[in-house]
């Protein structure tokens, strides 16, 4: 279903991190708050090096599916390549279920909270993503539960230990059933979809956890709003611009990842351009899906105005940074 994004040599992966950098670094000087580049889920040195090469400020190693002794020998190289670059790098340790790109797994396995002492303690990463009872994807179970005592074990033994590092929870969506109706409603087909109840990951949030993943999220408003834009307005089924994406939508109603419906403006997608009066149309039914759901977020974790408290630090304060405290 992904195979623009899947089958690529390294060569693509240079190239296209090359240019969505690019794209993102020219949006970014217009903004008004601080805008980091991060690279999810790499999973091999050279993805690795080809996102910081192009321009990436923080990167994740995902080494979860490997033995814990291989996964810090590959976690520490990232670590070893993206620090004197001053660029941020997390690992994984512990394995989520679920599905998001090519990260899938049929059972999950939880994190050890001494392996992770152990992991941020052998790598210097500055950030872990744990594997506490979230999983990947809209269909997390119903009821799901996460292990709150996980991530309260490994931070108190962070602190223990002096060791700074920020815990991440994957696959955190909470799948509005909302968003899901409204697809449904419009000709899509997602069924027995649950997302992490919002209520445990407010209280994850102040018990370690540092940053939250709500990509599935984004994904169903997304897609919700792409298939208002053609069904409300069936004009834009035949117009020649983004016909294409039509025929997509049309012929996948259990999908709700964007980018396969979006392959048809792909250099929209690469290098930010706006062609036309319809694809800027299609572009403003992303923006207001990101728009809704993170600034939703952002209130319900009383989060709004946190912008401005972020102290910018430049990839070269970063790098000195590191080499002072030798990580």
């Amino acid at each position: 279903m992904y195979t623009y994004f899947r089958n690529v040599v390294l060569e693509d992966k240079i190239a296209g991190a090359k240019n969505i950098a690019s794209a993102v670094t020219r949006l970014a000087e217009l903004a008004p708050i601080p805008i980091a580049l991060h690279l999810d889920h790499g999973r091999d040195l050279s993805s690795v090096k080809a996102a910081i090469d192009g321009g990436y400020t923080s990167v994740m190693i995902d080494g979860s599916s490997l033995s814990l002794k291989d996964n810090i020998e590959l976690t520490r190289e990232v670590v070893k390549y993206a620090h004197p670059l001053g660029v941020t790098v997390e690992g994984e340790l512990g394995i989520l279920a679920g599905i998001e790109d090519h990260v899938f797994s049929e059972t999950s396995s939880y994190t050890n909270p001494l392996d992770a002492i152990r992991f941020f303690k052998e790598t210097k990463v500055d950030a872990l993503a744990i594997s506490y009872g979230t999983m990947h994807g809209a269909n997390k179970g119903k009821d799901a539960k996460v292990r709150k005592e996980i991530a309260i074990a490994v931070k108190e033994c962070l602190r223990h230990e002096h060791i700074f590092g920020v815990l991440v929870s994957h696959g955190s969506s909470t799948v509005p059933s909302y968003i899901v109706d409204d697809i449904n409603a419009l000709g899509g087909d997602i069924r027995n979809a649950y997302g992490i109840a919002l209520s445990q990951l407010k209280e994850v949030g102040k018990l370690g956890i540092g940053k939250i993943n709500v990509d599935t999220d984004i994904r169903l408003a997304v897609t919700r709003n792409l298939r208002e834009y053609f069904v409300n307005n069936p004009e834009h089924q035949s117009e020649s611009s983004v016909k294409a994406i039509w025929k997509i939508m049309e012929a996948n109603p259990q999908a709700f990842d964007p980018r396969l419906f979006l392959t048809p403006i792909m250099d929209t997608v690469m290098y930010g351009t706006i062609p036309n009066e319809g694809v800027r149309q299609i572009t403003d039914c992303i923006r207001r899906g990101v728009m809704e759901v993170v600034g939703t977020l952002i209130v319900q974790f009383g989060c709004v105005g946190m912008a401005s408290q972020v102290e910018i630090k430049s990839l070269e304060w970063m790098a000195d940074f590191y080499k002072k405290e030798g990580i």
